[in-house]
């Protein structure tokens, strides 16, 4: 019996909840090797491009300030001959910087 109702004590004690994921502020860094313009975020999947703010010049890092209940979003820049340069699929959540790269011409992140 004593059992019975150590269990039933323990069976109503409040369980924490797991912490729901979602995108925040983090640490954007220009590792292109370029100057970047016209920088933006979508959500993955989406069509609607949001400004994101001022790019970061090449080598440097900008806070942006970001809160969203979803993770995986598209970064999207124009790059120092004009074109587009999309980031695809970044995970936001859970993370404190971004680095954006370039590898022979295909854009790439690295998370911190």
């Amino acid at each position: 019996m004593r059992t019975l109702l150590a269990a039933l004590a323990l069976a109503t004690l409040p369980m924490p909840s797991p912490a729901l994921a979602q995108a925040s502020d983090f640490t954007l860094v220009n590792g292109t090797g370029q100057a970047l313009g016209n920088l933006s975020i979508r959500r993955t999947g989406s069509e609607e491009w949001r400004p994101l703010g001022a790019a970061p010049t090449v080598g440097a890092s900008s806070a942006i300030a970001f809160n969203d209940p979803d993770c995986a979003f598209d970064i999207r820049a124009s790059g120092a001959n004009g074109s587009a340069l999309t980031w695809s699929g970044v995970n936001l959540c859970e993370v404190s910087a971004v680095t954006l790269r370039l590898a022979a011409g295909t854009p790439y992140v690295e998370y911190r």
